[in-house]
């Protein structure tokens, strides 16, 4: 075997651990290409699951780079000690070198940053995963401030910056300032890839939990197609959880998040409301639509069906319809569409519905429900609903839950006790939501009576 001349004596005794890393600062022979991104795997994943594997790929980075005179060698290994020193730090026994390596090269561009990142890793718990593909294509592109797109439901999106350590809740925290929303109670990171949409756990960090959930995908994706894969994902920034809305106290809530939320719901039918309810809507999203052109006014048949739920659109002719959203619709000649899309949402905020989330199931517990039903979660519980006629079947609030599962295609709970209670098993692809989002509201409702005792504890 012909080594480069720039390996650095010490690494032949290691070269099967040391191969990865000589291979990213090129400084070892390779006949196939590899990806960065497959390097940095081989050379932190092991690492991240071993703590005694941390200070080898400190010392090996840093031995290296020790009297290299090929500056491209050099810079790849900075590089590598900037992903290190975010991830995870050395031992005790190692800092103290770690810590003279970088200040005794303060010129080097990377140290002083590495030297921040190194300081922060010693205050927070180590990474999981090993760095995410944007992690790695940021700092080959010599980025240490890194940006990522977050869309939200209106349709627009904003750059966040996001840190190795950034958790989901510190970015949860710097959206919801930056937006100036009222509260970043209820809301929730989201990422969709192309089979799913994933809420994140606020504990977690960012780039953990999109390596997670990539991961995964392309495992998925891997075993469906054969062969390696590619993920794409999007990061949604949404209201997960509807506790506390009230239409008008939040103004930015409102527009951004509520009414594009709440919006859907409504046109697919899923709440029970009165004609004349519905005619005041529809004038709102007219009004909403085309603002003050009347011009507009003869396209209203062609555009029922973005201002009237779908299984309603039958109950009064085209030009019925048309006639009494004029009407209501020269009542809001005033108004502003800002103003109508919160007199939207305080419309169908009186519903028991509002806020819900709901889901097409097949049930297989109940002979006198039918098939298929509509189940609403919300912060009430669960609800079963006949999905033609509207009429709630059951009524189940979180307490009376006693456990619940959910896989690829079911989701099951138990009703009652878990010895005499009832079951209730459902067929579905969107088990996995159900889950998270009655998990989310029980420990919600877990932490307002923790919070409440320790209130009475101390008399607050």
């Amino acid at each position: 075997m012909t080594l480069n001349p720039c390996l650095r004596p010490g690494c032949l005794f290691l070269l099967d651990r040391c191969v990865p890393i000589l291979k990213y600062m090129g400084d070892y022979p390779t006949k196939q290409m590899v990806s960065p991104l497959e390097l940095t795997d081989q050379i932190f994943g092991p690492a991240t699951q071993n703590e005694l594997l941390r200070d080898e790929i400190y010392c090996q980075t840093m031995k290296q780079m020790t009297s290299n005179n090929n500056r491209s060698s050099v810079e790849h290994g900075w590089q590598l000690l900037w992903l290190c020193c975010g991830l995870f730090p050395p031992s005790q026994s190692l800092l103290k070198h770690t810590q003279r390596f970088l200040e005794t090269r303060r010129r080097e561009p990377l140290a002083s940053d590495c030297l921040q990142r190194l300081q922060s890793s010693l205050r927070m718990e180590p990474r999981k995963l090993p760095p995410h593909q944007v992690e790695v294509d940021a700092i080959q592109q010599n980025r240490t401030q890194i940006g990522h797109k977050i869309h939200f439901p209106n349709d627009t999106e904003e750059v966040f910056e996001v840190s190795t350590n950034t958790r989901i809740k510190d970015l949860i925290q710097n959206i919801t300032k930056k937006l100036n929303l009222a509260s970043s109670d209820g809301f929730s990171i989201f990422v969709k890839t192309h089979d799913k949409v994933l809420s994140l756990n606020d504990a977690d960090y960012f780039f953990d939990s999109l390596r997670q959930i990539t991961d995964w995908s392309k495992k998925v994706k891997r075993i469906q197609d054969g062969g390696p894969v590619n993920i794409s994902y999007i990061v949604f920034f949404m209201r997960k959880l509807w506790f506390n809305v009230i239409p008008g106290r939040d103004a930015e809530g409102d527009l951004i998040f509520h009414f594009p939320q709440e919006l859907p719901k409504y046109l697919r039918g899923y709440h029970v409301c009165t004609k004349d309810e519905m005619i005041n809507i529809a004038a709102l999203l007219f009004k909403i639509k085309v603002n003050n052109d009347k011009s507009q006014i003869v396209m209203i048949p062609k555009l029922l069906k973005e201002l009237v739920p779908a299984d309603q659109l039958k109950a009064m002719s085209e030009n019925e319809w048309k006639k009494s959203i004029v009407a209501h619709y020269n009542k809001h000649a005033g108004m502003t569409v800002e103003e109508a899309r919160v007199a939207f949402l305080k419309a169908v905020c009186r519903w028991p519905t509002f806020g819900c989330a709901f889901f097409e199931v097949k049930q297989t517990s109940e002979p006198n429900f039918p098939d298929i039903v509509r189940i609403a979660i919300s912060k009430q519980g669960l609800t079963i609903i006949h999905p033609k006629t509207k009429d709630v079947l059951a009524n189940h609030p979180f307490n009376c839950i006693a456990n619940w599962c959910s896989g690829s295609t079911y989701f099951h709970m138990t009703i009652g006790s878990l010895v005499k209670g009832s079951k209730f098993l459902c067929e579905t692809s969107l088990g996995y939501k159900m889950d998270d989002l009655i998990t989310s509201y029980v420990n919600l409702y877990l932490r307002d009576r923790k919070a409440g005792q320790t209130r009475n504890r101390f008399n607050i």
